[in-house]
């Protein structure tokens, strides 16, 4: 009789198990889906990136040499932020898929179907950070044109860290989507919330010599760490010096090497501040708690 218990609790187990990966599956299937058939929506995919590689980077590159110069290219130290910046917005504002389909009453025919509730969640989860690491992917195609050569140590690194923070942000969107009733509001939110986190990453400038307040900010910070690993992987085995905008004529710095002046060394930008280990750390844990409170408010959802 026990032994039939324990086989029959078994079996409930397996079947909800089932449940929950066939609902996920569905979930996920069709956001990709949604996502291939929009054609504007594919064309932004692949242009999005290139805009902010190349329109981005090279505008800031110009402002760069101007307030300080560098040895290396401005769009190469500001390539992993650019990929970071990709995948941050492209995961968070994939959740807003969750109000269209509340607008339009679907939520709500998904909710009373036979599948737990925390399918519905993961399948948005795992469906806004499929579409956003694809877009990570096309500006990982186009490294060697910033002037980071392809090594398959680099391509790893950079793809398993694509994929940590893509999940985590797109667990963050869905879990602030599921509280949100208008189309309006998302993208105010959104903004809110992306920018600070954006800005503060380290993504547009190095994380040194910062002022006391900035530093805490920026530590606090999730994406600080991913855009640190992303950094570390993609630019390893190059170094990032900055010079001074101050140009001194051969002859004058002749004079002054005589006269025993010493100038001031060329200073070395760190490419990793952190640790790698100690950023996928960070990142995988804070993508397990938005991804956990994103299950938990779908599993309350009316």
């Amino acid at each position: 009789m026990e032994e039939t218990e324990v086989l029959s609790g078994a079996g409930v187990v397996k079947e909800k198990l089932a449940r929950l990966a066939v609902g996920t599956y569905i979930v996920w299937l069709r956001d990709l889906k949604n996502f291939w058939r929009d054609t504007m929506r594919r064309i932004g995919a692949i242009v999005q990136p290139l805009i902010y590689l190349f329109l981005l980077g090279t505008g800031l590159e110009a402002a760069f040499q101007v307030f300080g110069g560098g040895d290396t290219e401005y769009v190469t130290f500001m390539y992993p932020g650019i990929v970071a910046m990709t995948v941050l917005f492209t995961s968070m504002f994939s959740a807003i898929s969750i109000i269209w389909d509340r607008e339009f009453g679907f939520l709500k025919e998904m909710m009373v179907a036979p599948m737990p509730r925390s399918s519905l969640a993961l399948g948005k989860v795992l469906g806004g950070a499929t579409t956003a690491l694809l877009q990570g992917i096309i500006l990982l195609v186009l490294m060697p044109l910033v002037g980071i050569p392809y090594t398959l140590e680099k391509i790893f690194l950079m793809l398993l860290v694509m994929i940590v923070i893509s999940l985590g942000l797109t667990s963050m969107g869905v879990l602030i989507a599921s509280r949100m009733r208008s189309f309006e509001g998302f993208p105010i939110v959104m903004n809110f919330i992306l920018l600070p986190m954006f800005f503060l990453s380290g993504a547009m400038f190095p994380l040194q010599d910062l002022p006391g307040w900035m530093d805490v900010l920026t530590k606090v910070n999730p994406m600080t760490y991913g855009v640190d690993a992303l950094r570390g992987a993609a630019l390893k085995g190059i170094e990032i010096t900055s010079t001074s905008a101050l140009q001194i004529p051969p002859d004058l710095m002749a004079k002054l090497t005589e006269a025993g002046v010493q100038m001031p060394q060329t200073p070395m930008l760190q490419n990793q501040v952190y640790p790698l280990w100690m950023s996928l750390v960070i990142v995988t844990g804070f993508g397990l708690l938005m991804l956990f409170l994103a299950v938990w408010r779908f599993s309350r959802q009316e």
